[in-house]
């Protein structure tokens, strides 16, 4: 039987932040048994004020793999725009040396146009290019993670020459996390080549988009367990929904966001253990048996502790 035991990640935002606060966070999730650490893959801050100081991705991971024993790693999610894909492969193959084994390779097709503009980076015509783009790449990557060679077909987006890689990966097969819940492109990339699926959203709407992969994962022949669903959420626990909601504002405050940035943003979850889990346990029925929630500066110590140390509890116990 597999395990039912629901696991949990966080992911630390690394706008507003400064360099001794992210490690310290990192060390302290690592501690405290969660099954993942993630950080975003941005060049300006996404919420509140773009020119907030924010660190790179890929160079965080590699610094919190020296800095921890046990959580894995990974950006939620990566940027496809950003990097060459054979590059990123082999990008995650050192972190997965550096780190252990504990590497994963999270990829979306990027959304941001600002950071790109600023950095004169192709935005490409519009997403639905960039989820081109997105399903070209997976299928490269995940072939070179894999071990084998890579030569493109004409007329795509990449030109790979006989692409292959040495060392390989510590792990027997990196998993590669795709974020996003897009029904045509998306989640048949997502059927094609995922490991790991991040989506986010009102209980409702997320079945329909498991329905949604199921039809994509017939269509291609994948069994869709073996696909792990993990679902975004913003948590912050207190006693109290009140001290809970107050705690929020100031973090959003302290990322300079106005609320009117955040009123519709319903991943922003604030409350008791008590509320908190029975808010989850409908997604966790329907197959999201990992929940990753990502956590402003300045880093909630109070909710890192309670989230996995009353939450889960209340979810594992039925």
């Amino acid at each position: 039987m597999p395990d039912r035991d629901l696991k949990l990640g966080i992911l630390l935002w690394s706008q507003a932040a400064t360099w001794p606060e992210m490690l310290d966070a990192a060390k302290r999730v690592d501690r405290l048994g969660y099954a993942h650490l993630w950080t975003w893959d941005h060049l300006y801050a996404i919420f509140g004020d773009p020119y907030q100081p924010i660190f790179e991705g890929w160079t965080t991971l590699a610094a919190w793999a020296m800095a921890t024993e046990q959580t894995r790693l990974g950006l939620l999610v990566g940027a496809n725009t950003f990097r060459n894909p054979g590059l990123v492969a082999k990008t995650a193959t050192t972190l997965d040396h550096i780190s252990g084994g504990r590497a994963i390779l999270g990829i979306g097709g990027a959304w941001m146009e600002p950071e790109h503009r600023a950095h004169g980076i192709d935005f490409g015509s519009g997403f639905g290019q960039r989820l081109d783009w997105l399903d070209e790449s997976v299928g490269a990557m995940r072939q070179v993670l894999d071990g084998g060679s890579v030569t493109s077909a004409p007329g795509g987006r990449y030109a790979f020459d006989d692409l292959r890689h040495k060392p390989p990966t510590v792990q027997a097969k990196v998993p590669i996390m795709i974020g996003g819940s897009g029904e045509k492109k998306t989640l048949r990339t997502v059927a094609r080549y995922a490991d790991m699926w991040n989506a986010m959203g009102p209980v409702e709407l997320m079945r329909h988009k498991i329905d949604v992969l199921h039809e994509h994962c017939a269509a291609v022949g994948r069994d869709p367990s073996e696909i792990e669903f993990t679902l975004g959420v913003k948590v912050t626990i207190r006693d109290t929904h009140a001290e809970a909601e107050r705690v929020w504002r100031e973090a959003l405050a302290y990322n300079k966001t106005p609320m009117s940035e955040v009123e519709d943003d319903d991943t922003f979850w604030n409350g008791t253990p008590e509320e908190l889990a029975d808010r989850l346990r409908p997604y966790v029925e329907m197959g999201f048996r990992t929940v990753i929630s990502e956590q402003p500066n300045p880093y909630d110590v109070e909710s890192l502790e309670r989230f996995i140390g009353e939450v889960k509890p209340l979810i594992d116990a039925g």
